[in-house]
């Protein structure tokens, strides 16, 4: 039996916090007993502060709780941060420095070469980076990251492929307003239209993607070249992306779908409790994934990829699709918290 750990949440009013607070409340081995988030929220209770935004209800035990300043020293050694990125940086670091273990949703430290980029099932290996985090920063506790809500769907999806001698990948986005944050993008701006650009995404895309599958901790980046476009489109939840890649083991489009559909790592192992099983679901129907249908399956931790088929241009095109607030978001952070507590890094 995993002993029940308390944990904290920065942020916890915004889109993400709710997220974590709907997610946590129920899990197993968390329980969130703090809550932060900016000053004009301190000393109220939760659900007075909080526009809730989910279709589930606010957990009973955590609407009256008040919320709390982001103060570190105050809150439990593990707090999972759905903070901004005008502010996670500062206060991230002072929670690592102060002796927290930060499980974080924002972009901030990312891309530094000691903070893990972490996908469970496919660089777990990389939480070896947190003991020289913590030797060369000097900092008591740590930060973990999770990846951008569409690198996960993108690098999720190519993890299986490295086998094939994974060469170029060409990406396509179609991202859920819901990835904008609350408000979003005004209504006139994006319905009955398509908004061809979003900001930063596509490096950061093109970036993640290749640490996350590099090695040494993804400060060897992978050797493949990815060009990627990302498109905004009226959907509410699910990021869904067309995908061609060149593989240069030129494996049969059998093979492919074979080790697209079982692909499996440490959490399904380990049966971690937000662990999809599958965390790779392959449709055969023509005209799937679809984010209306196939966003929440596993949960919303899995991913669905589909129409998987020769490419007359590279080798094989595919689509793949996930759901952004879920495994491209909390509960990519709340997995990659269940892999630290079972490897004992919160002991």
């Amino acid at each position: 039996m995993q002993p029940l750990i308390e944990v904290g949440i920065l942020g916890a009013t915004g889109v993400v916090g709710q997220q974590f607070v709907a997610r946590l409340a129920r899990h197993p081995w968390f329980k969130p007993t703090w809550l932060a988030a900016s000053e004009r929220s301190e000393g109220k209770a939760y659900a007075s502060v909080a526009p809730w935004r989910l279709t589930t209800p606010i957990p009973d035990e955590l609407g009256p709780k008040t919320v709390e300043a982001c103060t570190p020293g105050r809150g439990p050694r593990v707090v999972f941060s759905g903070l901004d990125a005008s502010v996670a940086g500062e206060i991230e670091q002072a929670f690592a420095s102060a002796g927290h273990f930060v499980v974080s949703n924002a972009r901030n430290y990312r891309m530094d070469p000691l903070v893990p980029l972490l996908i469970p099932e496919v660089n777990g290996d990389h939480l070896s980076l947190v003991a020289e985090q913590q030797q060369a920063k000097g900092w008591k506790g740590a930060i973990v990251t999770n990846p951008n809500c569409s690198t996960i769907v993108l690098a999720l999806a190519l993890a299986p492929l490295r086998v094939f001698d994974l060469k170029s990948v060409l990406v396509s986005t179609m991202q859920a307003v819901s990835g904008a944050g609350y408000p979003g993008v005004p209504s006139l701006d994006i319905l009955g239209n398509v908004v061809p650009f979003i900001g930063g995404e596509e490096e950061k895309i093109e970036a993640e993607t290749l640490k996350i599958l590099g090695s040494d901790g993804g400060r060897t980046p992978h050797t493949a070249m990815i060009s990627a476009h990302t498109n905004r489109v009226a959907v509410l939840d699910g990021h869904i992306m067309t995908v061609s890649v060149d593989l240069g083991a030129k494996p049969a489009n059998d093979d492919v779908i074979e080790a697209l559909r079982r692909f499996r790592g440490r959490p399904q192992e380990l049966e971690l409790p937000s662990a999809p099983h599958p965390p790779i679901v392959v449709s055969f129907d023509n005209n799937r994934p679809q984010p209306r249908l196939d966003a929440d399956r596993g949960d919303g931790m899995a991913i669905t990829v589909g129409r998987v088929r020769p490419c007359k241009v590279t080798h094989t095109k595919f689509v793949a699709l996930g759901h952004n607030t879920v495994r491209g978001a909390a509960g990519a952070a709340i997995l990659n918290a269940e892999l630290m507590a079972a490897d004992r890094m919160f002991a």
